[in-house]
C-alpha cells in the first residue's frame, strides 16, 4: 500500500485537529487514532500482518513453548492461591490467539485439575483481531492430543469444541471480581503515549497540527507543535519515577515519551482484581535508563513490513507505532494501586526458570522429529533466550490481596 492509501484515516485526524479548541491534538490522541480508529486504524485493518512475514512478530510466533511455559507459572499461581474455583486468566491484547491456544491445550493435557478450574477471558480492543482469535479458538476448546515438547513449532491445529474461554471488554469485568491473573505480552508498548520535549530548560509537550510538510523522503499533512503541557499529570509522572527532567543534564531539544495510558490501565486492572497477580511482559527499561540524557530522541519506533524507523507521520494507519515501557512507572504506580511488585526479571531468565533449558537439552534426545524440525525448534528456543532480543524483555509480576503466607511462596519464574 502507498502512503496515500488511508485517506479516510487522515481525514479523521484532520477533523479531530479542526474540532479542537486550539487546532491541535496531543501526540497521544494522534497515536490513538492511527492505531485504533474503529474503521481504519492500524489494528483494525491490518490484524493479519503479524508473524515472520508481517510488520513484526512476538514470542508466540516462535512456537508453542512460550505459552506452555507461561502455563507452568499460571498453574503454580493457582496452587499458591489455594486452588480457587474458578481461577481466571485475563489475557489483555491476545494478538492472533496463539498464546491462549497454546496454554489452554497444554494445561488440558498436563494439568487436568487446573484445566477444570480455568476460566479464560480475552480482552481485545481490535475487532479484527477479536474475530481472528474467535476463528482460531472455538469458545470451548478441547485437545485431541499433544506433545509436551511441541513437535510442530510453527503450525498449530485448531482444537475441537469443549473447555472455557470467552471475550469481553475490561469495563465489562466487575470490580473486585477476579481471583487469578491478569497478563499481557507486548501490550503496553502499543498504548498511546504523550511526547515531551525540553526547550530552554522547560518541560513542553509535542502536539500534532495541520500543515503540509515536504521533504525528499515524505509528504505529510501534519506538523508538530511544541507548547505547554496538556495536563499536570505529565510533570507528576516524572515526580513519580524520580527523574528531574528539567535539570541541566538534559540538553535543549531532548525528547521522550510518557505513557499515562499505562498507568490508567494498571489502575483499572487493580480495581478488577480481587486477589492474585498481574504479569506484564514487554520491552522496556527502568526509568533511569529510559530517560537517560543520552537517549535524546526517546524510544518511539514504527514497524512497516518488518522494517523499523522513527517517523509516525508516514504510512499512516498502515504501520505499527510503539514506545518502550517504563517499568519503574508500572512498579511505583502499582504500589499506589495496591499492587506491590513480586519480582522483576528478564524474559530469558524467567523462561529458563520455568523449564526452557530442559526443553533445549531434550532436543538432543528426540527421535520423533526430523533434523529440520529439530533445527527450527532449537533456533526458536534460543530466540526466546537472546538477551539482545526477546530474551531481554522485561517480566514484571505484581500481586494483590495475598496473605503473608502466600506472598512468602516464591514464584517459579522468579527463582
Amino acid at each position: 500500500m502507498t502512503d496515500d492509501s488511508n485517506l479516510e484515516l487522515k481525514e479523521a485526524i484532520r477533523l479531530a485537529i479542526a474540532s479542537s479548541s486550539q487546532q491541535r491534538i496531543t501526540f497521544a490522541e494522534y497515536m490513538e487514532l492511527a492505531l485504533y480508529h474503529p474503521t481504519c486504524g492500524y489494528y483494525t485493518t491490518k490484524a493479519v500482518q503479524m508473524g515472520k512475514q508481517g510488520d513484526f512478530f512476538t514470542s508466540t510466533h516462535l512456537g508453542a513453548d512460550f505459552g506452555e511455559l507461561l502455563a507452568e507459572q499460571f498453574v503454580q499461581m493457582w496452587q499458591i492461591l489455594g486452588k480457587p474455583q474458578p481461577f481466571t486468566l485475563v489475557e489483555m491484547g491476545a494478538g492472533q490467539g496463539f498464546l491462549a491456544l497454546d496454554s489452554i491445550q497444554y494445561v488440558q493435557l498436563n494439568y487436568p485439575e487446573f484445566f477444570a478450574a480455568l476460566d479464560y477471558i480475552i480482552v481485545e480492543q481490535s475487532p479484527a483481531l477479536r474475530e481472528l482469535q474467535q476463528q482460531k479458538i472455538p469458545p470451548t476448546p478441547l485437545l485431541k492430543g499433544g506433545n509436551v515438547l511441541s513437535t510442530t513449532p510453527f503450525l498449530r491445529e485448531s482444537p475441537p469444541a469443549g473447555g472455557s474461554i470467552r471475550w469481553c471488554s475490561l469495563e465489562e469485568i466487575p470490580d473486585n471480581s477476579i481471583a487469578g491473573c491478569f497478563f499481557s505480552n507486548e501490550l503496553i508498548d502499543a498504548l498511546p503515549v504523550h511526547q515531551i520535549a525540553i526547550e530552554r530548560g522547560v518541560l513542553q509537550e509535542v502536539y500534532v497540527g495541520q500543515g503540509e510538510v515536504r521533504s525528499i523522503s515524505r509528504t505529510t499533512p501534519f506538523v508538530e507543535i511544541t507548547e505547554k503541557l496538556s495536563t499536570p499529570r505529565l510533570q507528576e509522572y516524572f515526580d513519580l519515577v524520580g527523574i528531574n527532567i528539567t535539570s541541566s543534564t538534559y540538553p535543549d531539544g531532548y525528547r521522550s515519551e510518557v505513557n499515562l495510558a499505562a498507568l490508567d490501565w494498571l489502575q483499572t486492572v487493580s480495581q478488577k482484581l480481587q486477589r492474585g497477580y498481574v504479569l506484564t511482559i514487554d520491552y522496556g527499561y527502568p526509568a533511569s535508563r529510559y530517560y537517560n540524557p543520552g537517549r535524546s530522541q526517546g524510544t518511539l519506533q514504527c514497524y512497516y513490513q518488518h522494517h523499523h524507523h522513527n517517523d509516525p507521520y508516514i504510512n499512516i494507519g498502515q504501520q505499527d507505532i510503539t514506545a518502550h515501557v517504563d517499568f519503574t512507572a508500572l512498579q511505583r504506580w502499582g504500589d499506589r494501586c495496591g499492587l506491590p511488585t513480586v519480582g522483576f526479571t528478564q524474559q530469558g531468565l524467567f523462561l529458563m526458570a520455568l523449564g526452557l533449558g530442559d526443553r533445549i537439552a531434550a532436543l538432543s534426545q528426540t527421535t520423533s522429529q526430523s533434523l529440520q524440525q529439530v533445527l527450527w525448534r532449537r533456533d526458536a528456543l534460543h530466540q526466546l533466550l537472546d538477551p539482545m532480543g526477546l530474551g531481554g524483555f522485561g517480566v514484571l509480576i505484581q500481586s494483590l490481596g495475598l496473605t503473608e503466607a502466600e506472598v512468602a511462596q516464591p514464584l517459579m519464574g522468579l527463582k
